[in-house]
């Protein structure tokens, strides 16, 4: 009976967590912690999990389950967008549901969402949700590991070194790399698109955002380290404990110390030498807190950790998205590359930033992949206190999300929902007009920092990819979601390509 019940719980864990590529063995610890859990302190476990009393406030609807502890893990964790699909049909645009104990609130379509975004961060807290995840990777001292006010500050330092001077030099740097990158593919055959992109984006965002001395050392150990770092965001690191012997955890901890060392070192010997750069190493070791206090170098390399990983999932994730878009539709493949010539000159000469501003369907394009792909499905916060939105009163302590995935194909909002229609951006309001309704890079306050460098480096990359190759689809193979990681990724992303006749 005991070893049925291991077995069962080892199993639903495993479901939950999804494929974290770490074996079933160092998951041990966690198995018998959760049935321990569920045999010891199920009443306390079903108190938790029962729906509110609504006799004594209008609560959000609660969707019940009946596994304990898990709740609606297992089904969310297969298929989210359906999950959460029906249970806007079913229930509304407010609802909640428990999934590994913890208990979440979706607002799904714009007026609801307007709660988080338009949220203080008192009310609606961020660090409580994410520093778990990114405190292990960035490090202490940075981003969610620092009061807010701290962490404005932070931010307020890495956009002054993301400004409009920078990314002039950026494009330039971003087509010489992408160049470089491309040169080993050859003419013709067919290749991992994700994959190719992951690299490209780190090596891009290194030169542009980390400086020449540390894109230099960017050989494949350090390139592991960072894939190895990247490893720490996954459901595993969000849900389990960050003290749990897994090797991803190892693998993690590891290279962040690694890559640290290196920073630490590229600092020293910049500050010794007096040279100066015009990059966003120097705007860190340059920048001062309000009260005048410099970073501290330990500061400085979280940041520039965070400030790279942070943009790189999505940025890569995009990008091969968009890859696949245009492979599927030949003929605005074609329309893209003819808008290269038009804008830049039939001879397709090196890209300028200010041209980028005239590749308009292009950017069309891009905006709809972000619309029918962002890369993040969820965005959190916790509630600190109740919070009230559409007449309900969601309790403090539930998990506050909005999906800019369902809020982007919601038939309440979208014409066409599902189809992939860049020129419905010719339109004043593809979405009705309605604010919360396209949000790719969040909004309001809580707007991604990094949203314009991001737009630069990838029309920059497919600027340069649509002159170097023609794509297609390998036997009209379009690829699926890959909805066991944490960011939306291709499944089996596999493009066939030849070089182009100019």
């Amino acid at each position: 009976m005991s070893q049925s019940l291991f077995e069962a719980g080892s199993s639903l864990i495993e479901n939950a967590v999804g494929k974290m590529g770490d074996n079933l063995t160092s998951m041990v610890l966690v198995t018998t912690a959760s049935i321990l859990s569920l045999g010891y302190v199920s009443k306390l476990v079903f108190r938790q999990l029962q729906a509110p009393d609504k006799d004594e406030q209008k609560y959000p609807p609660y969707i019940q389950s009946s596994i304990p502890f898990l709740g609606h893990a297992v089904a969310f964790g297969k298929s989210p967008i359906e999950f959460l699909e029906n249970a806007y049909e079913k229930y509304g645009p407010v609802f909640s549901f428990t999934m590994v104990g913890k208990t979440f609130t979706y607002l799904i379509g714009s007026d609801a969402a307007s709660l988080l975004f338009n949220s203080k961060n008192e009310d609606l807290n961020a660090e409580d949700v994410y520093s778990r995840l990114t405190t292990p990777v960035f490090g202490k001292g940075v981003a969610y590991d620092v009061p807010n006010p701290i962490f404005l500050e932070q931010k307020k330092m890495l956009k002054t070194g993301l400004n409009i001077a920078q990314f002039k030099n950026h494009v330039r740097v971003i087509e010489e790399e992408t160049k470089d990158y491309f040169t080993r593919w050859g003419d013709r055959g067919e290749k991992n698109l994700f994959e190719a992109l992951s690299e490209l984006i780190i090596l891009t965002a290194s030169r542009c955002l980390h400086g020449r001395e540390i894109r230099a050392m960017l050989d494949e150990k350090v390139a592991q380290l960072y894939a190895d770092l990247d490893g720490g965001f996954t459901h595993a690191a969000w849900l389990l404990p960050g003290w749990l012997p897994l090797p991803s955890f190892r693998r993690r901890d590891r290279a962040h110390r690694e890559i640290k060392s290196i920073f630490y070192k590229v600092i020293q010997k910049r500050k010794e030498s007096g040279a100066r750069e015009d990059d966003m190493l120097q705007t860190l070791m340059d920048a001062t807190y309000k009260d005048g206090r410099a970073l501290t170098d330990d500061e400085i390399a979280g940041m520039l950790i965070g400030l790279l990983l942070a943009g790189q999932h999505t940025s890569s994730t995009t990008s091969a998205w968009l890859g696949f878009f245009l492979a599927r539709d030949r003929a605005l493949q074609e329309r893209c590359y003819a808008e290269q010539k038009a804008v830049c000159g039939e001879d397709l000469p090196s890209l300028q930033y200010d041209q980028l501003k005239d590749l308009n369907l292009l950017d069309r394009c891009l905006k709809e992949t972000l619309r029918l792909r962002p890369p993040i499905m969820t965005m959190m916060r916790m509630a600190r206190g109740p919070q009230k939105v559409a007449g309900y009163t969601i309790p403090a302590g539930h998990q506050v999300c909005v999906s800019p995935t369902v809020n982007h194909r919601l038939h309440d909002s979208w014409v066409e929902r599902l189809d992939f229609n860049p020129d419905r951006y010719l339109q004043d309001n593809p979405a009705a007009g309605e604010k919360f309704a396209y949000v790719p890079f969040g909004a309001g306050r809580h707007r991604c920092i990094g949203e314009n460098f991001a737009y630069a480096q990838i029309k920059t990359i497919w600027s340069t990819m649509l002159r170097l190759y023609d794509f297609e689809l390998v036997d009209g193979y379009f690829p699926t979601v890959n909805y066991t990681t944490m960011i939306h990724t291709p499944h089996n992303p596999i493009i066939r390509y030849k070089r182009r006749e100019h």
